[in-house]
């Protein structure tokens, strides 16, 4: 049985032209194929606020060409350089580090939000934008992952929206409609399996961080392509999936599908699936959730079933690949684990793109932290970031390395 996070959006929202968008993590991935996809259909939206957090060069090119009253940077040293580089005549207010974001993420002009920054730095943004009732075209896993109750206790209160942008999850919110939610027997996530599908444990402990980099198939940023080559995005991804939909842990299925042409499926009772199919490109997902429910060209090859050739299923390496467990794990045993799990999987892949560890030595950290957690529940937004610095502390000690990334 399906219960989805939060109700669909208004009439007025779907009638709104142009669309107002506040676009956070707007110079990342996501971020970039978002703002190609209103580069393509100008007429639709109108670009209200964009933040880019480290990458002041690339926001200034963004804000030369938008022009929105409002940008987001992670410090006051960004800020001053960005006024900098911005054109003579254009001072738009210019926003800093996590309340400043949240800020954003609530401005009046913006009926939707896209939350596409990394990791739990988007936490704070996306519960702003939930309580003030916002659209919220949602790629930030981890807002999910730590707080999806309270998400969904927003959602109802304030009639704020979720939808999903996640690839994965937007191929199941589509493979949905029309359908009795009663009828649902199972999700099915598909994993294309990184660039080292096949490996051996052996295998991957010579593994550089340049190999780890080389996905097959999507071109991501940095951390979550780390996080695919892991597993990890998948285990986060089935945590996603649990709060978006409201289905048990047992309820999502993963399955490794390396032509990541299956983006994911729905079975129902019975005993169909249906699958939502298409070129792996990102721009289809952001383009369906900022113009739903309407479908628009996003600018992406079209997928040709007979070039593409087969397409094949396999069962996860969980031996091989531990963290697709070690997140069901977290779930499961609740109490603050899945905050746990996350922060020590930022440190660790941090660490990793630094050449500090070994590829084998992600999950075995995560492992370690999840048998440290000493039951701590957070129960609001403060507790779970209070959890997150605190294990990412203790990682960081244990790592033999004394600096630390917070929520920023």
């Amino acid at each position: 049985m399906i219960r989805y996070i939060s109700a669909m959006p208004s009439p007025e929202w779907e009638h709104e032209t142009p669309r107002t968008l506040a676009l956070l993590g707007s110079t990342g991935s996501i971020g970039t194929s978002a703002l190609r996809v209103v580069e393509a259909h100008p007429h639709r939206f109108r670009v209200v606020a964009l933040a880019g957090a480290r990458n002041v060069e690339k926001l200034a090119a963004q804000a030369a060409r938008w022009r929105p009253e409002h940008l987001g940077v992670l410090d006051a040293t960004g800020a001053a350089k960005l006024r900098d580089l911005l054109p003579a005549g254009y001072a738009p207010h210019i926003h800093i580090g996590p309340e400043g974001y949240a800020t954003m993420a609530t401005l009046p002009e913006a009926g939707t939000v896209l939350s596409a920054q990394v990791g739990a730095a988007g936490l704070r943004a996306t519960e702003a934008a939930a309580r003030h009732g916002k659209v919220i075209c949602l790629a930030n896993k981890e807002s999910l992952v730590l707080a999806g109750d309270i998400i969904r206790r927003h959602c109802a209160g304030s009639g704020a929206v979720i939808l999903p942008v996640d690839s994965e999850h937007n191929a199941i919110f589509q493979a949905l409609q029309g359908h009795d939610p009663a009828s649902v027997r199972r999700i099915i996530l598909t994993a294309s399996g990184g660039p080292f599908r096949g490996r051996s444990r052996d295998d991957l402990a010579a593994v550089s961080c340049r190999d780890a980099l080389a996905h097959p198939n999507w071109d991501m940023g940095a951390k979550i392509t780390i996080d695919s080559a892991t597993l990890m995005n998948k285990g986060l991804e089935v945590i996603e999936a649990c709060h978006l939909y409201g289905v048990g842990i047992d309820d999502v299925g993963v399955v490794v599908h390396p032509q990541s042409i299956v983006h994911s499926l729905v079975e129902y009772e019975d005993g169909s699936q249906i699958a939502h199919l298409g070129t792996p490109d990102m721009r289809i997902a952001i383009a369906y959730c900022l113009t739903w429910p309407g479908v628009v060209d996003a600018g992406v090859p079209r997928l040709d079933l007979v070039k593409a050739g087969s397409l094949t299923f396999e069962e996860p390496d969980l031996h091989s690949f531990p963290c697709l467990e070690l997140a069901r794990r977290a779930y499961r045993e609740g109490r603050g684990m899945p905050v746990v799990l996350n922060a020590a999987n930022e440190v660790a892949v941090s660490l990793f793109l630094s050449d500090r560890i070994r590829f084998l030595d992600i999950p075995d950290i995560i492992a370690r932290a999840l048998d440290m957690h000493d039951g701590t529940t957070p129960h609001d937004i403060e507790g779970i970031e209070a959890l997150d610095e605190a294990t990412r502390r203790t990682v960081y000690e244990r790592a033999g390395h004394s600096n630390t990334d917070g929520m920023a």
